[in-house]
């Protein structure tokens, strides 16, 4: 069994994923698909981190911009008027808690490290903005590369691969190797389930998510709440819970290490169930 790497620096910290880990979504948006408009004001963001940490979040990811399916991109000063009162306010009320900024901009991501977050989370891999890699090895934080086929206002418009799984990995080795050559040691893998992808696509890469281990680096699984559960039950996001917890513990079984969620404390459960099932093999 492989064993990818299992531990990342984050800040002064060490988030350890040898156990699978929570990251909980915190997104200061008007237009996010799930949560939109919920959590814009610092007190609100504040209060709803405090519940999410509570509930065992390990990590928090805040997000300025929506990269829902058929949605724009924000000019850099809205996406950072919006996300640095909120980093302000989380880094004051929780010192230690680890932030992550969900942002496909350089000098998002460096203003946002500078307020406190430890961790980018990038949709984009560097399309975007042609120096955010390097503002990754500059800031010398973990950075979560995503599959994405074309950009959230187009990408569900008749999403093709020849093959899903190894146009993705191809993805992940191409880019990985160019992180690597500018020294960024921490990357997580994260097949972007939702990001131009058919339900078929999604279920594949789910499938067989366990075959991006070979790059030895943890695997982030962002299932929640999302279309692909939602169009297979004939469900709106608001009733996708048990749907999100049963892919929870596919992804789990499937190497996951870490979970992106809008339901920290039901995660959690289902990373509690998984564990005593990974103790059952020994018995």
């Amino acid at each position: 069994m492989l064993h990818p790497q299992q531990t990342l620096r984050c800040g002064h910290q060490l988030l350890d994923l040898s156990e699978p880990q929570v990251m909980g979504i915190l997104n200061i948006t008007p237009d996010s698909f799930f949560d939109g408009g919920k959590y814009q004001s610092v007190q609100a963001a504040v209060d709803r981190a405090g519940r999410m940490l509570e509930e065992g979040a390990a990590i928090l990811d805040v997000g300025g911009m929506s990269s829902r399916p058929g949605a724009e991109i924000i000019s850099p000063e809205e996406e950072l008027e919006r996300v640095l009162p909120v980093l302000d306010g989380l880094h004051a009320a929780f010192p230690q808690a680890p932030l992550s900024i969900d942002t496909i901009r350089a000098e998002v991501a460096r203003q946002a490290v500078r307020a406190g977050a430890c961790m980018i989370n990038d949709i984009s891999a560097g399309r975007y903005d042609p120096g955010l890699f390097a503002a990754v090895a500059e800031l010398n934080v973990p950075y979560i590369l995503m599959h994405m086929q074309g950009e959230p206002k187009t990408m569900q418009r008749g999403p093709a691969y020849k093959d899903v799984v190894l146009e993705v990995l191809d993805f992940f080795l191409e880019n990985v190797a160019k992180l690597r050559a500018l020294g960024v040691v921490d990357i997580l893998l994260d097949p972007g389930f939702g990001f131009g992808k058919t339900v078929a696509h999604n279920y594949r890469l789910l499938q067989e998510l366990r075959t991006f281990q070979m790059l030895d680096c943890p695997i982030l699984a962002g299932l929640s709440r999302k279309s692909m559960i939602c169009r297979v039950l004939e469900v709106a996001p608001a009733q996708a819970l048990n749907g999100t917890t049963a892919l929870h513990m596919v992804a789990l079984q499937q190497g996951a290490r870490l979970l992106r969620v809008h339901d920290v404390r039901e995660a959690r459960q289902v990373i509690r169930l998984w564990t005593e099932l990974e103790k059952a093999k020994g018995n």
